[in-house]
């Protein structure tokens, strides 16, 4: 990835430090203002400045300073503000139309005037206020100003440190994380995302369904076609006709909706270009550290995990006499389950090139999961109060994301099929789950059931979840790309330079040049090495991962961690002690996307690395691989033996290449 506009940005900061200062002192500024400060993502931008402080853009205390600055000036308007209108402010905009805003300060403000200065500069949804209501209250502005003092000063620092640590520690979290660190917090945004569409389309239809649903009955009455059987079927003696017309309306409208998408699937023809684009970022954030925990995420929507809270949520549905919760229930799944069967037997979908057979349009996995959660949550709801009423609906949406997109991730669906799944799950579930809120009204103790339901469900994702990773990986090993054929002779001689001569990552500095290229099979390379002193190690998981934390681990039994080149985790990773203490020869061999011909000979990539022991706060150490110069490639040719090899320079990058033939151990010239 081309990473030139970083460097940009860092050498306009490098020049123009006091701009820099400028910046900072305006982001805190903003932040503080009255009205303004709600509106300014303070907290992201203070991370980024605090990154630019650890990799040494910024100097640390001026960067304290200038938003320590910003954020008293801040205040300070607010607190000017607020005593030179008083009570007048709210009669503006927009406290008029939100009282609130200034409310809930000052309920904090009337307990300890002092102690609220300190506590609203870190909570975002008051921070800005609480000055303006201590301007209000005619606050002494000594007393004032000491407080702000002390809680800008504290703010400035606190948020600017977990940027900083991550600056600083910038090598080590780019080697350990990587793509990690961009799965996870997509997957964080993404939760983010539709947490707040649950939640806020959830508190804009309970405000408005009942109106729109008595407007609807009125008017329905009212028209003079319809009012001759408004009568009978709107009998308000009869609760089950409103709701099923109303479940018509709606069944109506989002059956459209989801059939619009059946239809643009279907007549496409091909992937969508949305589904390609989605398909591919996937595809480039794979890394083995990911994919463990997203194998297991993915496992979350089989029948092993639901079918165990399903069986104990009806068992106990049916122990309290609750048939016809049980019956929507059952119908719900067995709809739902037969429908997605029907149309993955009966319709054509083009599938991603990584999805087994099994997998399409809808996804049944994240169909059954919208329906589970979604139809468990409408018969809990009910029983809670006011705003609690959501969170079995925040619950439900975030475990069906992280379904989805997990499996997004691993390459079994499209993004239409997840989607897909995900609409028509919710249309049906809206369908009797509406029913039987409008049709029957008992109650029910919800804490048990909820309990069972929720725990049964965990136990069993505990338990299936972690297990036989290996096993669901293998379905998801993306396909292999399509191999060119390369001459032998041609490829010993010049045609190397056709293969790519970097790895592809994100970061420049995880660039690292493929200084090595061998064609053969990988065995007798493996066994010279062994014979002058290197050793295999294994693919390092989690297990492994974790001796970075324990500090008492020697430098030499912590693992070095494993790589990708387009996707693919090392064929070979072949380690030496080095010749400083502290260092490590490595090699790390990739499958090439070529092969050598005659003799359908393989071929791989590689690079050799000087890697270096190195502890960060002293709580985690790991091997990172030097830059410049790198000895381990000398080192590497002298332990080669017999095996041919030859010495050239690549163009592009304007460093040594070393080609090895191992498919032949006897010395001599290469063909």
């Amino acid at each position: 990835m081309n990473s030139s506009w970083i460097d940009a940005t860092l050498a306009w900061i490098a020049s123009h430090p006091l701009l820099a200062g400028a910046v900072i002192f305006a982001i805190a500024f903003s932040d503080a203002v009255i009205v303004l400060g709600a509106i300014v993502p303070a907290l992201p931008l203070m991370i980024a400045v605090g990154v630019l402080i650890g990799l040494d853009q910024i100097s640390g205390p001026y960067a304290v300073a200038c938003a320590t600055l910003g954020a008293f000036a801040g205040d300070g308007l607010s607190y000017w503000v607020g005593r030179r209108w008083g009570d007048r402010m709210r009669g503006f905009w927009p406290f008029s139309r939100y009282p609130q805003l200034l409310d809930r300060g000052e309920v904090m403000f009337r307990r300890n005037a002092f102690k609220s200065i300190l506590v609203a500069r870190y909570v975002g949804a008051i921070r800005p206020f609480v000055p303006a209501i201590a301007g209000m209250a005619n606050m002494p502005f000594a007393r004032y100003a000491k407080a702000s003092t002390i809680a800008c000063l504290s703010w400035a620092v606190l948020f600017l440190l977990p940027g900083w640590m991550l600056g600083q520690a910038y090598d080590a979290v780019a080697a350990v994380a990587g793509r990690l660190f961009l799965v996870v917090a997509l997957l964080g945004v993404i939760l983010g995302l539709v947490w707040a569409i649950v939640l806020y389309s959830y508190r804009w239809w309970a405000a408005r369904v009942d109106i729109w649903l008595a407007r609807l009955l009125g008017w329905s009455q009212r028209h003079p076609w319809l009012g001759r059987y408004s009568v009978a079927v709107f009998d308000p003696h009869r609760r089950e006709s409103v709701p099923l017309a109303v479940l018509a309306l709606m069944l109506l409208l989002l059956g459209w909706g989801w059939f619009a998408l059946l239809m643009a699937v279907m007549a496409h023809g091909e992937p969508l270009a949305l589904d390609l684009a989605v398909h591919q970022v996937m595809l480039a954030l794979r890394n083995p550290l990911a994919d463990y925990p997203m194998a297991a995420l993915a496992s979350l929507g089989d029948w092993q995990v639901l079918l165990p809270a399903i069986g104990v949520g009806m068992g106990y549905l049916l122990w309290r006499r609750r048939w016809m919760a049980a019956a929507h229930w059952l119908a719900a799944l067995a709809f739902g389950l037969a429908l997605t069967k029907l149309l993955g037997a009966t319709m054509h979908v083009v599938r991603p090139p990584a999805a087994s057979s099994g997998f399409g349009f809808p996804s049944v996995s994240v169909t059954m999961a919208t329906i589970t959660f979604g139809f468990f949550a409408v018969l809990i709801a009910r029983e809670l109060p006011g705003r609690t009423r959501v969170w079995p609906y925040l619950l439900s949406g975030a475990v069906v994301t992280i379904i989805g997109f997990a499996r997004l991730y691993l390459g079994a669906h499209w993004l239409s099929d997840v989607i897909g799944g995900m609409l028509f799950g919710i249309f049906w579930l809206l369908v009797l789950g509406i029913a039987y809120r409008r049709r029957f009204n008992r109650s029910f103790w919800v804490k048990p059931a909820a309990w069972l339901f929720y725990g049964s469900f965990l136990l069993a994702a505990f338990w299936y979840a972690p297990r036989d990773i290996a096993t669901k990986l293998a379905k998801f090993e993306p396909a292999p790309e399509a191999l060119h054929e390369l001459d032998a002779r041609q490829w010993w001689i010049q045609a190397w330079r056709e293969l790519p001569a970097r790895r592809n990552e994100f970061d420049d500095d995880q660039r690292w040049p493929l200084d090595v290229q061998v064609a053969g099979p990988l065995a007798p390379l493996q066994q010279q090495l062994e014979s002058q002193g290197w050793h295999l190690q294994a693919q390092a998981g989690w297990e492994q991962a974790l001796l970075m934390l324990d500090v008492k681990t020697a430098a030499r039994d912590v693992p070095v961690l494993p790589a990708t080149l387009d996707t693919h985790v090392e064929s070979l990773l072949m380690l030496r002690p080095g010749d400083q203490p502290g260092e490590m020869y490595a090699l790390r061999l990739w499958p090439a996307p070529a092969r050598l011909q005659p003799g359908n000979t393989p071929l791989w990539l590689g690079s050799a690395q000087t890697l270096h022991f190195q502890r960060y706060f002293r709580l985690f150490g790991l091997w990172l691989p030097l830059r410049g110069v790198d000895p381990a490639l000398h080192a590497l040719k002298q332990a080669l033996g017999p095996l041919p090899r030859r010495d050239d320079l690549h163009p592009e990058t304007d460093m040594q290449m070393l080609l090895i033939r191992s498919d032949t151990v006897t010395a001599g010239a290469a063909p």
